[in-house]
């Protein structure tokens, strides 16, 4: 994996940091690349319960590279309307069906700016904590271009259609309290204090067994897209599978007996 993000590993918990400050981390063919290459694994990865991702510097992502826009330095920015459109399947959009089919959770800590597919990138995480220097904006109009990330699936889903829509003929800027009055974000907090909020946060989610954590995050995911038969209908399945884990007979057990459980996985 190239130096576009940095990966910690801390326990059960992976910290991703976009790693191109100089560009305010926008979303280059380095940074997908390197975004791609850890979320194809993470589903494999049984030891992995959450995912951390921030940004570094000043600025969470400033969405597409207009430098690469302007001058044609990726697939994406030149050839034929098809050529381009098969670029963006093959790179950046891999990213939104990556996400979709993740069952590891993941934590966006907002560190400041999420503008265009920098925002969208915030919106395919699970829960967003921002910075008090977070800045939200679906800016896609200012370059003259839509949404082509995936954004406009993801953000009527988190924040509701009426505001995503404003925010996209609008271009409006939105702070770290209007993301919060609006669900964008679940937490404000100092810049000082987002990483380690981020991480109570994870390290309370890593705190129950693994295989029903990634279940549960399934079940979320899916459900509001079934009719509630079959929404029901894969309830029951993930629970059957998850009560003939040892796990979940470890979670009743601690609980009658008022102890800290140990969760192995199986």
């Amino acid at each position: 994996m190239n130096d576009a993000v940095q990966i910690e590993r801390d326990g059960a918990i992976a910290h991703l940091v976009l790693n191109r400050p100089d560009t305010r981390n926008a979303l280059s063919g380095d940074v997908i690349g390197a975004l791609v290459a850890f979320l194809e694994g993470a589903n494999d990865d049984a030891d992995l319960g959450c995912i951390v991702l921030t940004g570094k510097g000043d600025a969470f992502s400033s969405g597409g590279n207009v430098k690469e826009m302007r001058d044609g330095d990726h697939p994406m920015f030149r050839g034929s309307p098809l050529e381009m459109q098969e670029a963006y399947r093959r790179h950046i959009q891999q990213l939104p069906r990556l996400f979709a089919g993740l069952d590891v959770p993941v934590v966006a800590a907002v560190n400041g700016h999420a503008i265009g597919a920098g925002m969208d990138l915030a919106a395919m995480c699970d829960i967003r904590v921002a910075s008090t220097s977070a800045r939200f904006a679906e800016s896609f109009l200012r370059v003259g271009l839509v949404s082509g990330d995936g954004g406009a699936w993801y953000l009527p889903r988190v924040i509701g259609y009426a505001r995503a829509i404003e925010l996209a003929m609008t271009c409006r800027t939105l702070d770290a309290q209007e993301a919060l009055s609006w669900g964008l974000v679940t937490h404000v907090t100092e810049p000082d204090d987002l990483i380690p909020t981020a991480m109570r946060l994870a390290n309370s989610i890593t705190a129950f067994a693994p295989q029903s954590i990634r279940l549960n995050k399934r079940l979320l995911r899916q459900s509001p897209t079934l009719p509630l038969e079959a929404a029901l209908d894969l309830a029951a399945s993930f629970q059957a599978i998850v009560q003939h884990t040892r796990d979940q007979r470890e979670a009743v057990d601690s609980l009658l007996e008022k102890r800290t459980p140990k969760f192995l996985g199986t």
